[in-house]
């Protein structure tokens, strides 16, 4: 593993103009860290890495490379682009633990973090570094968020979350899992009991319905419910999945290591939207498609489904007369998700936008003062570093906020 890294940092060119930082969506400074690395300077590349991006050990596995990085490095034009994600991943990997992070002096200011997914995670490390008192209300009995509990582990192992549980507790963070804010407890109440300022980074987690006959059968669940937990469900021999995005991919993939035989993907158009990357890897794994077709209906041991073409507006639309069956034992719909809005009838000074998502301004405050909010719950789903970005700049936004009030 190392010497092919090795081989990788050689190929970069160091351009004047790197493309593949221009690309990167947190700007990770990729010629820096790759010189310093080829220096044995490994430990300060990872540092530069981690001040960046707490999350380079995740991002540098989950991240969509190909479009961001890679796809934009000046070596893949005419060849094969420089595999800076398998590079970072090396270097944030062997260092984490050894990463020491400077530490402001207490300032005496606490701040609550509700959720403690990327969104979470990255702005509990950044606050708690500058000095602040952070709490982490987590619904969930680990942390992770979406990390854990929607990306299977075979894709992300789950020890790396575990390695920055470790990291926060260092860093003096306090988490209460198992706790979910918007049930007994409010964020009016946070503010009450003296936190000078609210994360919200709860995630996108209520899934989007298809709203078609049968969708409430036995045989039919949702991607990020399957995912949570596949061990508790049956799927049985052929399965249907409805969607072609990277969660589909994952949902697919999980199946076939569970033993379902035979699993489908359905897909609106002629092509996934998932990565080429997650969508070579299904195929490999034996996961099936089929292009243009839509579903119209489920039944107990059937999909109604038609075919699909683009009309003159560029909408995809079902053709009339196409309908046809397909025998199937389960259906699986991956058509993305949108928040909860269990703090919203907790808390009436919050309010939603027109697409579901927490309502926030430019610098990410919510309706309610004090309150701030990034991630999917702001945004709608996204990817784990667009969080992250989201994050560090809510950060200062939040540091702006406190100080204020002084």
């Amino acid at each position: 593993m190392g010497a092919y890294v090795m081989e990788e940092a050689e190929r970069c060119l160091n351009c004047k103009n790197p493309l593949c930082q221009k690309g990167c969506p947190i700007h990770t400074d990729i010629p820096r860290v790759i010189e310093l690395f080829k220096e044995s300077k490994t430990m300060d590349a990872a540092e530069i890495l981690f001040s960046n991006n707490p999350l380079s050990v995740i991002c540098s596995i989950v991240c969509n490379h190909e479009k961001q990085c890679e796809g934009h490095c000046v070596r893949g034009i005419k060849g094969s682009p420089v595999h800076f994600s398998e590079i970072e991943r090396y270097i944030s990997d062997s260092c984490f633990e050894r990463i020491k992070i400077d530490m402001a002096p207490p300032n005496g200011k606490k701040v609550g973090v509700i959720g403690a997914g990327p969104a979470g995670i990255t702005i509990s490390i950044i606050l708690a570094s500058r000095g602040y008192k952070v709490t982490i209300f987590e619904l969930n009995d680990k942390i992770g968020g979406i990390l854990r509990y929607g990306i299977p582990e075979f894709r992300l192992p789950r020890s790396i979350l575990d390695r920055y549980l470790a990291k926060m507790r260092e860093l003096g963070i306090m988490i209460r899992p198992s706790f979910a804010i918007g049930g007994s407890t409010g964020i009016s109440d946070l503010l009450k009991d003296g936190y000078k300022a609210i994360f919200v980074g709860t995630g996108a987690w209520r899934p989007y319905k298809l709203g078609i006959p049968g969708e409430t059968f036995g045989n039919v669940c949702y991607a990020i419910n399957y995912l949570n937990n596949p061990e508790g469900y049956m799927l049985g021999r052929k399965v249907a999945i409805i969607g072609a995005g990277n969660s589909a991919m994952d949902v697919a993939r999980t199946a076939i290591r569970r033993g379902v035989e035979e699993v489908t993907v359905y897909v609106r158009g002629n092509k996934v939207s998932a990565s080429n990357k997650e969508f070579d890897y299904a195929v490999m794994d034996g996961v099936k498609f089929e292009y243009n077709k839509i579903c119209k209906e489920i039944k107990d041991s059937s999909i109604i489904v038609c075919d699909t073409e683009e009309n003159q507006d560029g909408h995809v639309v079902g053709i009339e007369g196409s309908e046809h069956e397909i025998y199937i034992d389960s259906v699986i719909i991956s058509i993305s998700q949108k928040p909860h809005d269990r703090l919203v009838k907790k808390d009436e000074n919050l309010r939603l936008d027109d697409r579901g998502n927490l309502k926030t301004d430019d610098q990410g405050e919510t309706t309610m003062a004090g309150v701030f909010a990034a991630g999917d719950v702001a945004t709608g789903p996204k990817t784990v570093v667009e969080a992250v970005v989201g994050a560090k700049k809510i950060a200062d936004d939040m540091e702006r906020y406190m100080q204020s009030l002084d």
